[in-house]
């Protein structure tokens, strides 16, 4: 009997060693892995170089509670970090995970607000679908029913108001304007931030805006007092073709950036937020302190992990690889579409990508949930990891397969993706 408590009752393989695009498990099988995880892997498995920072600085300073200490590593991480994103006077609050990560957005959002003397501002206006962590508050944010239904007691609901996700047949300008209405509803006074994802990830694979749309949310958010919040802990560091997939479009900096996955690139926990210096400064002009942390938040370990593994994105130009290497996924898909009826639409940016699946008798959404799950059984028992999701169209309906295979992934690597993908569609 295993004392592991399993995230479902299916059965796990067990993963012993992974290599670049590759995992193999404990009985010699090997995997593609086509998400990256859950779109984490960015730079591949393996990576020795990352293994060595991260022992070297354990050897040094292994932690330093975050309330007492910085440490070198963080502060040339944040430096680091910040020159990267071409975010120079941004300041970074590093966590653990994307969900502590977004936890943190809309505390500070609420804190910002009160300091300012408007403490009748604490809703947070998100989109359905959206999902942006699994604690509470970023659980609450979230326009994920199927992972929302079961909390939604703990979550006070007047408190997360939700507006329609991105509209690809409008114009990016005039689908923005539809938070106007969502804030006139909320009471503009009472709201602290809109939160979204500039590229939607596991709820709604890959949906992204039309040119436009990013700068209007800025401009409305800025009209009516209240904070622009990217969720970038998916589609940020490159993944998409640009350190942040807010700006792939627009020329626009949120005032809170949320980062996670690809920080680290799984070798260690690491996420965080970078804050304008209007928020830190309102911050500490005001009561002095952020009021909230966590026991790991600026490990000195995950911030050499991180520092590392930003050397090799940017050596190896991974974001350009990404905008390379996407395309031509992309295009693969696109002659799969062709192939396969039951794919009603492929998307994405960079290697953020999205099968759509249904019903090629209506061109809709299967009424019945699971294509998506069984096509990537299939997909797994051939070799290949994809994320498969369900619930973008009312909760219940809307099948799709996320994709975001390592953006160090060869061109013959993507060919194999996609014989792999191939041959699970033909048998489903």
């Amino acid at each position: 009997m295993s004392n592991v408590f399993y995230r479902s009752k299916k059965t796990y393989p067990v993963a012993v060693r992974a290599e670049g695009v590759y995992l193999w498990d404990d009985q010699g099988h090997r995997f593609l892995d086509g998400s990256s995880g859950a779109l984490v892997a960015n730079i591949g498995h393996g990576r020795s170089e990352v293994a060595q920072a991260m022992a070297a600085q354990a050897s040094k300073l292994a932690f330093a509670h975050g309330s007492q200490f910085s440490s070198d590593v963080l502060e040339e991480y944040a430096a680091r970090l910040a020159t990267f994103l071409k975010l120079p006077e941004y300041r970074l609050w590093a966590v653990s995970g994307g969900s502590e990560a977004n936890e943190s957005a809309i505390k500070l959002a609420r804190q910002y607000h009160v300091e300012r003397g408007q403490a009748g501002r604490f809703k947070i206006i998100t989109r359905v679908p959206s999902y942006h962590g699994a604690s509470l508050g970023a659980l609450a944010a979230s326009g994920m029913g199927a992972r929302r239904e079961l909390y939604v007691p703990l979550m006070r609901e007047g408190a997360w108001p939700k507006m329609p996700k991105p509209d690809p047949r409008l114009p990016g300008p005039d689908d923005a304007e539809r938070l106007r209405a969502v804030l006139q509803e909320a009471g503009p006074d009472t709201v602290a931030a809109f939160i979204c994802e500039p590229v939607v990830g596991a709820s709604d694979a890959a949906l992204a805006p039309n040119p436009g749309y990013h700068a209007r949310i800025a401009d409305i958010c800025r009209e009516y007092g209240i904070l622009f919040i990217a969720d970038e802990v998916m589609a940020g560091m490159g993944r998409c073709g640009a350190p942040l997939a807010v700006q792939l479009h627009d020329d626009v900096t949120p005032d809170i950036i949320t980062l996670g996955k690809g920080l680290a690139a799984g070798y260690a926990p690491l996420a965080g937020l970078m804050a304008s210096g209007d928020v830190y400064n309102t911050v500490m002009q005001g009561s002095g302190a952020f009021k909230h942390g966590f026991t790991y938040a600026g490990h000195p370990v995950s911030a050499a992990a991180g520092l590392s593994v930003l050397d090799i994105v940017e050596r190896e130009n991974l974001t350009g690889a990404a905008r390379e290497r996407g395309q031509q996924l992309l295009n693969g898909l696109q002659e799969s579409q062709a192939r396969h009826p039951h794919i009603l639409e492929v998307r994405g940016q960079g290697l953020l990508l999205g099968v759509i699946l249904g019903d090629p008798a209506t061109g809709q959404a299967c009424e019945n949930p699971g294509l998506a799950e069984r096509i990537a059984g299939r997909a797994r028992e051939l070799g290949l990891i994809t994320y498969p999701g369900t619930g973008a169209v009312d909760g219940v309906r809307g099948d799709h397969l996320l994709l975001g295979p390592p953006l160090s992934i060869t061109g013959a690597e993507v060919e194999e993706m996609l014989e792999l993908l191939d041959r699970a569609l033909q048998t489903t």
